[in-house]
């Protein structure tokens, strides 16, 4: 499956309204141009707010993404969940709204024209509060797929609130105070859009998203032992059907997928991080079998343990 930007879409602005989004994402780009300068990932004084610049194309990056909103201001990314592909660039954003294992890889960037983008990471209890005070998200569409992870237009109703939050990096005194009711605008604003109320689907209590949420929490924090199907399903009160069901919807997985994601994610980082060997990093993740270990872990990041983790040092060093 492939979730792009739809340039159909974006012709059937008004050209006055094209013109302000261009104007914008050109302030947003040289705002986060001047606030960065070196490449890589920024945290900043804004609470939960990172940008990011990166001037070349970068190698797939695995990692755990947390909800939240990422918009670019100058390149695009592509973002892999399971088998699907999502792509976004400076007209459209990405939202996610679960804890979710994913592919991203930085696919449009240049020392002339660096990937410029931001990434603001949500509280769940700002969610849940929104929607209740405004009644958002009471509904799903009919139909509607539960995935925790989709793309919007970028408009300049959104555009506005994001640059008046990155541009307060310019007034720390002005943090504090403006920050996080810029943030509430910001999330407000998404979930007013179509796509809205998957966000407060997951704060909604008893909805299946947030039992989803429930089951995504306990396979992250005991990911390492033997996955009991049943057991998941007790702990957040789901038939094992229905476990299984919702949680591809929301992850485009199972739950034993889900599990080995994040066994060979963070093998990977205990050898890098840690320099542990391919079989003491995979016994430590969970695998008794060391061929199984190289073999999941050679079809999911395409080398062999050693060779992957030689290749990203390199890398590191700049070779």
């Amino acid at each position: 499956m492939l979730t792009s930007t739809h340039p159909s879409l974006r012709a059937e602005r008004p050209v006055e309204d094209q013109m302000q989004v261009t104007v914008m994402r050109a302030e947003l780009a040289a705002t986060i141009d001047r606030l960065t300068r070196v490449d890589g990932s920024h945290e900043t004084a804004i609470a939960r707010l990172a940008l990011a610049r990166f001037s070349q194309m970068q190698h797939p990056v695995h990692a755990m993404y947390e909800p939240a909103f990422c918009v670019l201001a100058q390149g695009s990314k592509r973002v892999l969940l399971g088998n699907e592909v999502y792509i976004y660039d400076g007209s459209r954003y990405l939202v996610a709204s679960q804890n979710l294992p994913v592919s991203g890889q930085v696919i449009d960037a240049s020392p002339e024209s660096p990937y410029l983008g931001l990434r603001l990471v949500f509280d769940v209890k700002d969610i849940a509060a929104l929607a209740l005070e405004f009644g958002l998200g009471d509904t799903s569409p009919p139909s509607a797929p539960e995935r925790g992870i989709f793309t919007g237009e970028l408009s300049t109703t959104l555009l506005d609130p994001v640059l008046r939050l990155v541009k307060l990096l310019d007034t720390p005194q002005d943090v504090p105070a403006l920050a996080p009711l810029i943030t509430r605008e910001i999330l407000y604003r998404l979930m007013r859009s179509p796509d809205g109320w998957r966000l407060a689907q997951m704060a909604a209590v008893d909805s299946h998203s947030q039992r989803i949420a429930q089951a995504i929490g306990l396979l992250s924090q005991r990911f390492r032992e033997p996955l009991r199907i049943d057991d998941v399903a007790d702990a957040i009160h789901m038939s094992v059907s229905s476990l299984h069901q919702h949680f591809k919807a929301v992850t485009s997985m199972s739950p034993l997928q889900f599990q080995k994601q994040l066994r060979l994610q963070e093998s990977r980082r205990l050898m890098i991080a840690e320099h542990l060997d391919a079989a003491t990093a995979g016994h430590r993740v969970g695998y008794e079998s060391q061929s199984q270990f190289n073999r999941e872990y050679s079809r999911f990041f395409g080398l062999p343990p050693a060779r992957d983790v030689k290749r990203l040092r390199e890398m590191q060093l700049g070779r």
